[in-house]
């Protein structure tokens, strides 16, 4: 039985609340007229169930403490944080602080353990020196701990790497900058902690996912729940005719081009778009990823009433996840990634071109709102899938000059990543090369080390942005090793 509220009812009272709206379907509530979307945070993840992320906030400082100055007043330097945090409360929207205490003394710290358990991370802002015993009890809580100290907060830092190091396991990382603008940053991997736990994935498949998904629950919080066909069809059939025509509508007014895609097809898997939809919100789920090239196509043709991809899609732009394949590693990366910046990812069947230090990153399925779901939107044109010569897919025209992040969590403890720059979107004779859509990511690093050191099947997922400094305060809060493939 389900408890509190759904993530429909979450989501409505967020964008009413003014904190954030955490999704816009194109299509609000079955039957209800179309209208702009709400206005969102650039920075929040949306593909969240039904709750804020809970973060205890702990300004660490001793009234004895000689630096930054004698004189110092820690209630006022209190104040002055929260008049940044108030600056970022775009940023943080999403952000419970569910205890928020000045502590000067390992007691108080202690009298706060039982709070601290419900938290998602430990935010310790450092004001003064003297703050040793304090952070050493906060650690003992044994959550996710990001030190923020600006210059001039003490002598502390000198013992950081040692206490971050230590092979007990204190799950500490810290950031010693003047840039308070990292405030919002600190955050961002209990965000990502947080969705992982919240987020549901729902597997049309007839392979049985349950050795993974037990070890995803185990390890993330995740859940994975292994839906029939029978169900997404009697969820297709619930979807009235104007309704789906209406979707097909806006997918065909916001193209640039219908290339090969009849009105027919258009019209079927704008119909499946919305029965995913459905099906998300029956579930209480956020993800949604069909087994399109295994258990579901036969006799040359997909089992569903259509093909999944315009589904995917417009999951993504929403803020959600449509995964190809019944990749469910996949969709776990897609996942995290949504959680460390608010914006989706691009799975992609890559190919090298040492020449360029590049690489291909390709696939029929492209998110023409790679920067978020109230961020710009990329041009697209209607296309079949190029292997299949069938269905429809948006073919995506994404940010040449763009900075991008390609990622894989493989199991439960090693994620595979590069960074890199898009360098073209390939036209011409090679549009029609590969799948429809398609970026060249020039490699930070070496092309030819990517290509030795890949590992571990052909799918990545491809975020807008470097997120290396994230993903590692990530990584290091879950004990998972992270690798440079193009190291």
């Amino acid at each position: 039985m389900k408890t509190g509220m759904d993530r429909r009812t979450f989501l409505q009272m967020a964008a009413v609340g003014g904190a954030v709206s955490l999704v816009w379907s194109g299509v609000p509530a079955f039957g209800a007229a179309p209208e702009a979307p709400p206005k969102a945070s650039r920075l929040i993840s949306p593909g969240c169930r039904r709750s804020k992320v809970k973060v205890a906030r702990l300004y660490m400082g001793t009234p004895q403490g000689a630096w930054p100055t004698p004189k110092l007043d820690l209630q006022e330097e209190v104040r002055s944080y929260k008049r940044e945090f108030d600056k970022l409360k775009e940023d943080l929207a999403d952000v419970d602080f569910t205890v928020d205490e000045l502590v000067t003394s390992t007691g108080q710290v202690s009298s706060l353990k039982d709070r601290l358990k419900s938290v998602d991370g430990i935010l310790a802002i450092h004001l003064s020196m003297g703050i040793d015993g304090i952070l050493e009890e906060i650690l003992k809580a044994g959550q996710p701990t990001m030190v923020f100290a600006r210059p001039y907060s003490g002598h502390e830092w000198a013992g950081f790497g040692a206490w971050r190091n230590d092979p007990s396991g204190a799950k500490m990382e810290c950031l010693l900058t003047s840039d308070y603008g990292q405030l919002a940053a600190a955050i961002r991997p209990f965000r990502a902690i947080h969705h992982l736990r919240e987020a549901k994935i729902l597997d049309l498949s007839t392979r049985n996912p349950a050795e993974y998904a037990q070890a995803m629950k185990s390890k993330f919080g995740t859940e994975i729940k292994q839906i029939t066909l029978k169900r997404t069809e009697d969820a297709y059939n619930a979807i009235s005719e104007r309704l789906a025509t209406e979707e097909a509508e806006r997918w065909i007014k916001g193209a640039e081009k219908i290339v090969e895609p009849p009105r027919e097809e258009i019209l079927k898997s704008a119909r499946l778009a919305l029965a995913f939809e459905r099906l998300l919100d029956e579930e209480d789920a956020t993800v949604m990823t069909v087994d399109c090239y295994g258990t579901m196509w036969g006799n040359g043709t997909i089992k569903l009433p259509a093909f999944p991809c315009v589904g995917f899609t417009r999951l993504n732009n929403m803020g959600l996840g449509g995964i190809c394949e019944s990749d469910l590693r996949c969709a776990m990366t897609h996942i995290l990634l949504q959680g460390l910046t608010g914006r989706p990812s691009f799975i992609s069947d890559p190919t090298m071109d040492e020449s360029r230090n590049s690489i291909i990153l390709a696939h029929c399925l492209g998110t023409n709102k790679m920067d978020g779901p109230n961020g710009p939107a990329s041009p697209y044109k209607l296309r079949t899938i190029m292997e299949r010569q069938q269905g429809c897919v948006p073919q995506v025209q994404m940010r040449v000059g763009q900075k991008v992040t390609q990622a894989i969590l493989i199991g439960t403890d090693l994620i595979q990543y590069f960074t890199g720059e898009i360098i073209a979107t390939p036209v011409g004779l090679e549009a029609d090369r590969g799948c429809r859509t398609k970026i060249e990511v020039k490699v930070d690093g070496s092309a030819t080390n990517l290509w030795r050191n890949w590992a571990n099947g052909l799918h990545r997922q491809t975020c807008y942005g470097d997120l290396t400094q994230d993903l590692a305060h990530f990584c290091r809060f879950k004990k998972i090793k992270m690798i440079n493939e193009a190291a």
